[in-house]
């Protein structure tokens, strides 16, 4: 029971990840503003970047999904901690670009906490 928690913090990090991630994909200028920096042009070019990132985050909340349904709770968490790297770069990424401080803390940052939180959590479940 224990474990109930971290994993349903899992799940909603994972399925929201990818909810973003699809709206990357399928409609980058509806949901830029979001990430924290100064919209750019809508050019081709910046919607294939964003389409990128998309499939970035869709990737990465479906294999934390695939870990849950196929390995135990440690090796989870051990993969939360490692992809925690990627909101903790978003967040760097933000804040050394001259972006919005409270979207790099409230979304990225956030984001980064939980999935630590989460993963050590899960490692050190009994």
């Amino acid at each position: 029971m224990h474990n109930a928690i971290p994993l349903a913090l899992a799940i909603l990090v994972s399925v929201g990840i990818i909810v973003i991630g699809c709206l990357y994909v399928g409609s980058p200028e509806r949901i830029l503003g979001g990430f924290g920096l100064k919209p750019p042009a809508a050019d081709s070019d910046t919607r294939a970047w964003l389409r990128l990132k998309g499939i970035r985050d869709i990737a990465s909340g479906v294999a934390v999904l695939t870990l849950m349904l196929t390995t135990d709770s440690r090796t989870v968490g051990i993969i939360l901690l490692v992809l925690a790297i990627i909101p903790f770069g978003d967040m760097s990424n933000v804040l050394s670009s001259g972006g919005r401080k409270g979207t790099a803390f409230s979304v990225h940052g956030l984001t980064c906490a939980v999935m630590l939180f989460a993963g050590l959590l899960l490692i050190h479940a009994l």
